[in-house]
């Protein structure tokens, strides 16, 4: 009998040990249930034409996102849902799928802004933190469905800020996050958050030679979401200050001057704000050929020599400033100022 009784307790004994929890275990689960109700799963679907049945709705791939507001938008990445005709959007414990419109996108942040159709009675937006106080070493929590493997959660630190990397169109995204926490496939537009269930970014890209997570994940911060989301909804496009011309791209550049450096204007805007400057784009005569516009290199005193430099330098200026513009013409070197207006 007090065998028995000894291993009862013995029994007890082990059951209450498993059952306790470290308090950094709590604190990740209390995480995870904050945030996956925010979390969805974003599937892009491509019409196809077929031969028997005509338009045919076809898979092309999947990623994540989450809720930016009750009225059923979606924050994703631009990447997610390139090329698609319809998207599908699932939830948490949803088994339903919903329809989403694509409202209007940000590629060279990677944003995109989806519309969910006819949702759930009631959505969840996603608890927005703040990445601009970020700091190296604190704890980083990923959501996402790599590989389509639904709402998985992994954990990490913040390696690194203000990483730069590609991004689309021959333009850098700055002020990158860098997390250890493992992305794969399937992560990208799914949330990043700190250790209050707020999001910090949104999974964005992998370095890996093999496709999978090697430790080295980058995330937009939440701050630039912040400030794009808003004028996507609104204006179905971003607001940014521009001169109002085209740039001869560096393949070309290289064929015409035989120089990296500076950058050639194709063509100006009509009306726009370097047209308005005097800047002169290419321009072609009867006979077909070809004179070289004006070729900028500065502007504000900053060297440009790449569609990158310029866009990077103007991200920091509004619309309404004057800039000046240093450029050649003929073998002169002419500056200008230029008042910038809405792209």
């Amino acid at each position: 009998m007090r065998i028995m009784a000894a291993i009862l307790f013995s029994l007890m004994s082990i059951s209450v040990f498993s059952a306790e929890l470290l308090t950094v275990e709590t604190k990740t689960i209390e995480i995870y249930r904050k945030a996956v109700p925010s979390t969805v799963n974003v599937s892009n679907i491509r019409l196809t034409k077929n031969f028997y049945y005509g338009d045919v709705e076809v898979p092309q791939g999947s990623g994540s996102g989450w809720v930016w507001d009750d009225k059923g938008h979606i924050i994703t990445n631009f990447h997610v849902v390139q090329g698609g005709d319809s998207f599908v959007v699932t939830f948490y414990n949803d088994p339903k799928q919903y329809k989403a419109k694509l409202v209007a996108t940000a590629p060279e942040k990677d944003i995109a802004v989806l519309k969910i159709e006819q949702g759930p009675a009631k959505l969840s937006p996603m608890n927005l933190g703040s990445s601009k106080d970020l700091q190296v070493g604190q704890y980083s929590f990923a959501i996402g469905s790599p590989f389509g493997l639904d709402y998985t959660l992994t954990t990490g630190v913040v390696s690194a800020l203000g990483r730069k990397i590609d991004g689309i169109g021959g333009v850098k995204i700055n002020d990158m996050i860098q997390t250890d926490a493992a992305i794969n496939m399937g992560n990208s537009g799914g949330p990043l958050l700190d250790s209050s269930a707020q999001l910090i970014g949104m999974n964005t890209v992998i370095f890996s030679t093999s496709g999978s997570s090697a430790g080295l994940g980058f995330a937009v911060p939440v701050d630039t979401i912040k400030s794009i989301v808003p004028q996507l909804i609104q204006h179905g496009k971003i607001i940014r200050p521009a001169l109002g011309i085209g740039i001869v791209p560096d393949s070309m550049k290289h064929r015409l001057i035989r120089s990296s450096k500076g950058l050639i204007i194709s063509y100006i805007e009509e009306n726009g704000p370097a047209g308005k400057a005097g800047l002169k784009g290419m321009t072609q005569d009867q006979y077909g050929r070809i004179y070289l516009g004006d070729i900028i290199t500065e502007v504000d005193g900053v060297t440009v020599n790449s569609l990158d430099d310029i866009y990077q330098l103007l991200e920091q200026k509004k619309v309404g400033d004057f800039v000046t513009v240093k450029y050649k013409r003929d073998g002169k070197t002419l500056t200008t100022k230029v008042n910038l207006e809405a792209l």
